[in-house]
């Protein structure tokens, strides 16, 4: 899928905000470690990737119940939810100066309901190329593709599962909002997604 974004000019998608603070000293330290090895930026956007996906546990899934929601929280409690993974490998990519989009899609939980997953669209190649930096098990095998997306998880349009488009510089107010006062933010969102 190609993602429309809805924010003009590049420069949107390098700019730091209170979830993507990739200025901050341990963003910066976190994201020289894979840069001093890369050949080139889509080595580097790859690395980063792999550094969310691989180090960074899920919080639900790993039982870990702290929230984090800035991207300088992810290396530091190692531990974070869709959205904040998001948010890390947003950030990192933007501290290399790599433009990066946050997108989602909306899928089924456990319990019918839906929740919503944070994706992030890196600009390499003169195009934008969406990834889910949230980490893989059994069964679930999500990858960095310049190629082609390999999300973890394809929606299903017949479940109410979608899989919008759209791509933003900043996270919805929701995202940000939801871990500050301990709501779900998959069950927030879900009623500002488009479909």
């Amino acid at each position: 899928m190609r993602p429309i974004r809805r924010s003009a000019g590049l420069s949107a998608y390098l700019a730091t905000g209170p979830a993507v603070d990739h200025h901050h000293p341990l963003v910066r330290e976190t994201a020289a470690r894979p840069a001093r090895d890369a050949t080139d930026p889509y080595d580097y956007a790859r690395a980063a990737y792999e550094f969310v996906r691989d180090a960074v546990p899920h919080s639900q899934g790993s039982g870990d119940l702290r929230v984090t929601w800035r991207a300088s929280d992810v290396p530091t409690l190692r531990t974070g939810v869709y959205h904040a993974e998001s948010h890390a490998l947003a950030a990192l990519l933007r501290a290399e100066d790599i433009p990066a989009a946050l997108c989602c899609q909306r899928l089924t939980d456990d319990a019918g309901g839906h929740l919503v997953r944070g994706l992030v669209a890196v600009r390499c190649h003169g195009a934008w190329h969406r990834q889910e930096p949230g980490g893989t098990k059994p069964g679930v095998d999500a990858r960095f593709s310049l190629d082609g997306e390999r999300p973890a998880w394809v929606p299903d349009p017949a479940a109410g599962e979608l899989d919008p488009p759209e791509s933003y510089a900043a996270p919805h107010p929701a995202v940000l909002d939801a871990p500050r006062t301990g709501r779900r933010c998959g069950r927030t969102l879900t009623t500002a997604l488009p479909g």
